[in-house]
């Protein structure tokens, strides 16, 4: 198999790091080689946060260059807008419609672009937009938006969703594993935009 390239973006204190670690967990399960690789930007403090995922028969780095993504899987709107680049030509951006404004547009230096996915997809780029922020909170928790997204990430793999949610429930702390098998489940039931 080639390798597979998924990249995960989000402001710090969304759960990319956990979407990745359940990403891996099930991935390495299924017997694929995985390297994962996170880069922080001023997470605590609001800032950028990546993490690339990559699988296959033999991967050798984890770092996805441009346009080598299949998938990018943003918790934000601009966040996608800002890693688009790496994406492959026919690939594919899942993105929640949640707007968390930059410390530009909290301090009225810049607006925030009201038209980032419009623009997108007039690129040519394939967006597939979900209201994770609801999903989440219909779950229990505005913070299982990222499992939500990987429910929705579940849509586009081979893999069942039973062996999804046996990740989640090796991956999460007990206490929070049937509130994020329900996040995970709305995600992958939401009809197609």
């Amino acid at each position: 198999m080639e390798t597979k390239n998924v990249m995960i973006v989000g402001v710090g204190g969304q759960g990319s790091l956990l979407a990745s670690k359940l990403l891996g967990r099930l991935l390495v399960d299924e017997g694929y080689d995985v390297k994962v690789s996170e880069v922080h930007g001023m997470s605590q403090r609001g800032g950028s946060v990546v993490t690339y995922v990559r699988f296959g028969d033999r991967v050798y780095s984890p770092v996805i260059e441009d346009g080598e993504a299949d998938f990018i899987i943003s918790f934000e709107k601009l966040e996608a807008a800002r890693y688009v680049d790496k994406l492959k030509k026919d690939g594919t951006v899942i993105v929640n419609t949640q707007q968390i404004d930059p410390m530009p547009v909290i301090i009225g230096a810049q607006t925030y672009p009201e038209t980032v996915l419009d623009s997108m997809r007039e690129k040519g780029v394939n967006v597939d937009a979900i209201d994770a922020l609801d999903l989440a909170v219909r779950a229990g928790s505005a913070k299982a938006c990222n499992i939500v997204l990987m429910g929705r990430l579940a849509k586009y793999f081979g893999i069942s969703a039973e062996k999804w949610e046996a990740a989640i429930k090796n991956t999460v702390k007990p206490q929070f594993v049937e509130m994020n098998i329900k996040a995970f489940e709305l995600g992958y039931n939401k009809a197609d935009n």
